[in-house]
């Protein structure tokens, strides 16, 4: 029967540069071939070191057998004890039996390590078998945006409750299952969706819930891009992925550590972005609602009123106002009069202008018969 254990577990290509746009997996790659390397250098070396001391002891042992031959024969009595002779003999077969064991475990530990481009060598057949794997789903990506945005609508508006539910999910187990049971949510939107709900949850300062949340969308978007580096449908590396990240080795969830904290970290930035956005064109509304006849802004023009002038408007004093402005020279008062009128400060003949509205109210007003 052949085992086909060997083949269980084997590290996908490491230089794979279609990657998603939230993963800078270029460096990712890099940082992982380059580790990958540096531990099968390890283990060659914990090898070498194996070999060298099984060579010594065997030297020794062969040593201390031929002199306890000699001294059981009378051959060296003088020169060594039986009793020392022996204990030492004793002490290197144990010796023995610890490097035997530890090659054993270097065995195991060789037969579980999985098989990656930089070792992948020998034919393990002698015909070649082709396996069908699933078709990927329709690219999107050359799509024009108004119809990336539709689909997206449209995806959102049939999996809003499913998206949600999963985004929720706490356990590697329960959210394996819940993409098994619910594959369309499997593709580019899902990720997109979780990615613009961290923002709004960090916009609305609920923290602790925009991380949970990213931690969901950093699965999908491994799963994601596994499925390109594979280039096969993403829901065919469901599974693939979960058992992957739940027996990781070390290196392996420390770069899924990493992404998810700089997931999280640009999720900040962006929501901090769109806050200041935000305030900003709220400012930009409430100083076009406040624009004078002139289309000034009575706050901007008020604030570069010299101080005299500044102080009548203040106490809502005409005759000061009248006195001020007959001190100042003519063109100054002029100037600063006119951005007033403009701004909507300083209405002219404001008596005047509320006796024509009421008028021109009371002439508007239909007739209670």
């Amino acid at each position: 029967m052949v085992d086909y254990s060997k083949w269980k577990n084997i590290e996908i290509s490491d230089d794979e540069d279609d990657t998603h746009p939230n993963i800078d997996t270029p460096s990712l790659f890099r940082w992982r071939h380059q580790a990958r390397l540096e531990r099968m250098q390890e283990q060659r070396a914990e090898q070498e070191k194996h070999e060298r001391e099984k060579e010594e002891i065997a030297r020794k042992l062969k040593e201390a057998e031929e002199k306890l031959s000699k001294v059981e024969k009378g051959e060296e009595k003088d020169q060594q004890d039986l009793t020392s002779v022996k204990k030492a003999l004793e002490e290197l077969k144990m010796k023995e039996s610890e490097i035997l064991h530890k090659e054993e475990e270097l065995k195991k530990k060789e037969k579980l390590q999985p098989w990656n481009v930089d070792t992948i060598a020998q034919p393990g057949f002698t015909k070649t078998v082709i396996n069908t794997k699933p078709a990927r789903k329709e690219d999107e990506s050359n799509l024009p945006d108004e119809e990336k945005e539709n689909r997206m609508k449209q995806f959102v508006k049939r999996n809003e409750k499913t998206l949600k539910e999963f985004g929720m999910l706490r356990r590697y187990d329960d959210s394996k299952k819940y993409l098994q049971d619910h594959p369309d949510l499997v593709c580019e939107n899902t990720a997109n969706y979780l990615v613009i709900w961290c923002i709004n949850l960090e916009m609305e300062e609920k923290h602790d819930l925009m991380e949970h949340v990213a931690h969901q969308c950093i699965c999908m978007q491994y799963i994601l891009e596994l499925s390109k580096q594979l280039d096969v449908d993403p829901r065919a590396c469901v599974g693939s992925f979960f058992s992957r990240i739940q027996i990781a080795e070390v290196e392996y969830k420390n770069s899924f550590d990493d992404e998810l904290k700089s997931f999280k970290e640009r999720i900040r930035k962006r929501a901090a972005e769109k806050v200041a956005e935000a305030l900003k064109e709220a400012e930009e509304e409430e100083r076009k609602s406040r624009l004078g006849p002139g289309g000034l802004d009575p706050v901007q023009v008020f604030q570069e009123l010299p101080e005299a002038l500044q102080k009548c408007f203040e106490a809502q004093d005409i005759p000061l106002l009248q006195q001020t402005i007959a001190s100042m020279p003519e063109e100054e008062a002029r100037y600063h009069m006119k951005r007033c009128i403009d701004s909507g400060l300083w209405v002219p003949d404001a008596k005047a202008a509320k006796e024509q509205q009421e008028e021109e109210e009371a002439i508007g007003t239909p007739d209670p018969e």
